[in-house]
């Protein structure tokens, strides 16, 4: 043994025998977990092969022989074979309430015509109670061989005694049947509310389809759930976010009665997830929890409640995101903006005086304007340095703004799945040049921002490997294009992890409490199969999760 390797052994005993006299004095570890490929995401010890953890919390990263040292005679240790152990996985812009519902509605999402999805509402419709509406969600004409918005007639006759609204994918436009129209009270004579277009057929009828802030000229017709119904909805969607290896997520704007489901299901120890919930824009809601000022960590870390959601436009599927000239494939249409820039300007300053972070939905490229140009006049009103205001989506940006958010010190929140969702049509939408600021992620990283990554779900799938595999291959699921979509936009593969995890965190003032294995911080980790950070990107998507693991207690084990 060379004098080099006597010195690294004496430093790890010295550095074990540190940890263990500190655990000592107080209690030993509750959890161990040995043998691991672990990335820690933690600078200081990027890799380890085993931790331990007490009341939730890391209290050591480092090699096998050390954390076994520190064993007490009731830990329980977790030999995982050598497989691969990552810190646990947020998802920063979800929406739980949005999946709860999805999981138990028609689920339309994949269908390839009209025709589809009309099957799979008629498959539904015998289970219909009287005095229920029959809800789907999933559709996207651009998948359809007829790429323009359906129309009523065919979903009527299908359908012609149950009302039936169907959203679209992206959440910004819905397709309701006759029975729908009829009981919302909608007619020819009805007319477009500000920032919502109803598509209408050529004698001036309605087609059934709304966009953006046409859809709560239905939607208020819809008969509510009961609170025991979304209670039991809910449980079932974390599940399903643990299945996937979320511990977290971004909860991307809730009215008061779901964040009150949220918090009296952790306070009952049943919301097996760390959720950081933006208040939707609503004023009763933004008053209400101002007032009450911003929460964090509530319910043993789990319900955290400090920031607001507000948006500026549509989306670009719909085409309802806001551009500053026309779809190059819809002249004359420049999107829809859902809220006046004096309004997004007035919501940012009541963050910034009230300590909330405000969290602008903005999709197209002025959209994403509007919303830069808002922070920074409210920011020149009540200065703040470290805000972290967020733009959600910030999908297809003018290349002067760019360099905006790293000026303003405003977080590009993306998701990098709807890259490879909308790459087969995109581009038609915005044209060749407009595209170069589209998805931009290498781009923004240039500038010096960092980009938590999400989902959007149930917008996309649940499983965050899935933006894993698109931040790092620009490529579908199966792995087209070749070479990748635009491929000079990819992140690397640790920045798609850091975009999963200490990214998120930061973005959310969490980055103290969680993001990596690092001592101090909540043990929350996820065990899989195979190493997505050496094995090629066409076998990413192969990966199962193993395990997941909140504060050190198991919320999934793979069958």
């Amino acid at each position: 043994m060379t004098i080099l390797s006597n010195l690294r052994a004496l430093c790890a005993i010295a550095l074990t025998l540190a940890a263990s006299n500190r655990l000592s004095a107080q209690s030993k570890p509750d959890l161990i977990v040995v043998n691991a490929n672990i990335y820690t995401v933690d600078s200081t010890q990027p890799t380890a092969s085993a931790f331990a953890v007490r009341g939730g919390r890391v209290v050591f990263v480092g090699s096998s022989a050390g954390a076994r040292a520190l064993a007490g005679p009731s830990t329980r240790i977790v030999d995982v074979q050598g497989k691969t152990v990552i810190p646990g996985m947020v998802d920063a812009h979800a929406h739980l309430l949005g999946l709860a519902t999805a999981l138990r509605n028609v689920a339309l999402a994949g269908s390839t015509s009209y025709e589809e999805v009309i099957r799979r509402v008629v498959a539904r419709a015998p289970t219909i109670k009287s005095g229920e509406w029959l809800q789907g969600r999933g559709w996207d004409q651009n998948r359809w061989p007829v790429k323009e918005f359906p129309t009523h007639e065919a979903l009527s006759k299908a359908t012609p005694n149950i009302p039936v609204v169907l959203t679209r994918i992206d959440g910004h436009a819905l397709l309701a049947n006759a029975a729908a129209m009829r009981l919302a009270g909608i007619t020819a004579a009805t007319k477009d509310p500000d920032g919502g277009r109803i598509i209408r057929l050529p004698n001036g009828d309605p087609s059934g389809v709304f966009v953006d802030n046409a859809q709560g000229l239905i939607r208020r017709a819809v008969p509510s759930s009961s609170t025991a119904t979304l209670r039991d909805a809910t449980v079932d969607a974390i599940a399903e976010c643990n299945r996937w290896g979320l511990i977290g997520l971004h909860d991307a704007g809730e009215p008061r009665r779901a964040i009150e489901i949220f918090e009296s299901l952790a306070q009952n120890n049943q919301f097996n997830l760390r959720a950081y919930v933006m208040v939707s824009d609503n004023a009763p809601d933004i008053s209400y929890y101002t007032t009450r000022g911003p929460k964090s960590g509530l319910y043993n870390g789990h319900i955290w409640v400090r920031a607001i959601k507000t948006y500026a436009d549509g989306a670009l599927g719909s085409r309802g995101a806001a551009l500053l000239a026309p779809y190059s494939d819809d002249p004359g249409n420049v999107g829809l903006l859902v809220s006046t820039p004096e309004h997004l300007e007035q919501v940012a300053e009541t963050g910034l005086r009230s300590g909330f972070q405000v969290n602008t939905h903005a999709i197209g490229d002025r959209g994403n304007r509007v919303a830069l140009d808002a922070f920074e006049a409210a920011l020149k009103k009540v200065p703040k340095s470290d805000h972290r205001f967020r733009v959600e989506h910030a999908q297809v940006l003018s290349p002067e703004d760019i360099p905006r958010f790293k000026k303003l010190g405003v977080i590009p929140s993306m998701q990098a799945s709807h890259q490879t969702s909308d790459m087969r049509w995109a581009e038609a939408r915005v044209g060749p040049q407009r595209i170069r600021g589209a998805y931009a992620w290498r781009t923004l990283l240039n500038t010096g921002v960092i980009i938590p990554n999400g989902s959007d779900f149930p917008v996309e799938e649940v499983n965050p490997l899935i933006s894993f595999h698109s931040a790092v291959t620009r490529q579908d699921a199966t792995n087209w294009p070749a070479g990748g979509w635009y491929p000079d936009q990819v992140m690397t593969r640790e920045e798609a992890l850091k975009s999963m995890t200490i990214w998120p965190a930061y973005a959310a003032f969490q980055e103290k409490e969680m993001g990596s294995l690092s001592n101090g911080k909540y043990a929350d980790f996820v065990v899989l199969d195979r190493d997505i950070m050496k094995v090629p990107g066409s076998e990413i998507l192969k990966t199962r999760v193993l395990s997941t693991w909140i504060g050190g207690k198991r919320v999934y084990q793979a069958k």
